[in-house]
């Protein structure tokens, strides 16, 4: 079921927390509005919008599981402040989703959608990064439906919201538009590093042109 994948480079330098930070034992449940009841049948995962060959690409849930599999281990910082280390996701790498169904040539970003119209918009490069995950497991066990069950984005290097629970498909985009919680005040790149949190910190360039 794939292979372990070394953890990202702020957690391996002797647990180091991003600025604002604090240690959480245990995963807290944090998300808005209710948590989606699971239909197998009706499930569909698809990729659209300005993919290459301009067509839609579907899975069902059992085409989806059934992808090439890896493993991540990798730190989850919250926005709201706590981070949670050494956590082992594993799931469908957003690599194989790209490889699959791939992107136009002047694709930039991509917008991550999931249950109840939710989103979270996120640069390509982002996207693409070898540790971004649609993770189906953490530490070896299927998601709770409270964490995301069946699939969450996983991506290490930025706030745990850009990496929305309940996933259903990815929008390519070839222009950038801010996500659900980008349109409420937060931060349109988001990276804990640099404590992008808020939209007010952004500088030009860190959001779409209005």
């Amino acid at each position: 079921m794939g292979h372990p994948v070394e953890r990202e480079s702020g957690a391996a330098a002797g647990s180091e927390l991003p600025p604002g930070q604090r240690l959480q034992r245990g995963w807290p449940v944090t998300h808005y509005g209710p948590v989606p009841k699971f239909r197998p049948e009706r499930w569909e995962f698809r990729v659209f919008g300005a993919t290459a060959g301009g067509d839609k690409h579907t899975w069902n849930h059992e085409e989806f599981t059934a992808l090439p599999y890896t493993t991540v281990v990798a730190d989850l910082h919250c926005v709201t402040k706590f981070s949670m280390v050494g956590a082992e996701w594993g799931g469908i790498p957003a690599r194989a989703i790209l490889d699959l169904a791939p992107p136009a040539p002047d694709v930039t970003h991509v917008m991550v959608w999931a249950e109840y119209g939710f989103s979270s918009n996120l640069r390509l490069s982002d996207f693409a990064s070898d540790r971004t995950v649609f993770a189906t497991h953490k530490d070896g066990e299927l998601l709770t439906a409270e964490h995301g069950f069946p699939v969450r984005l996983i991506v290490p290097h930025l706030y745990a919201w850009k990496g929305p629970k309940w996933v259903r498909g990815v929008e390519y985009m070839t222009a950038d538009r801010r996500g659900f919680w980008e349109e409420r005040g937060y931060h349109n790149i988001g990276d804990p590093w640099k404590e992008q949190r808020y939209s007010y910190q952004e500088q030009p360039g860190d959001g779409p042109e209005l």
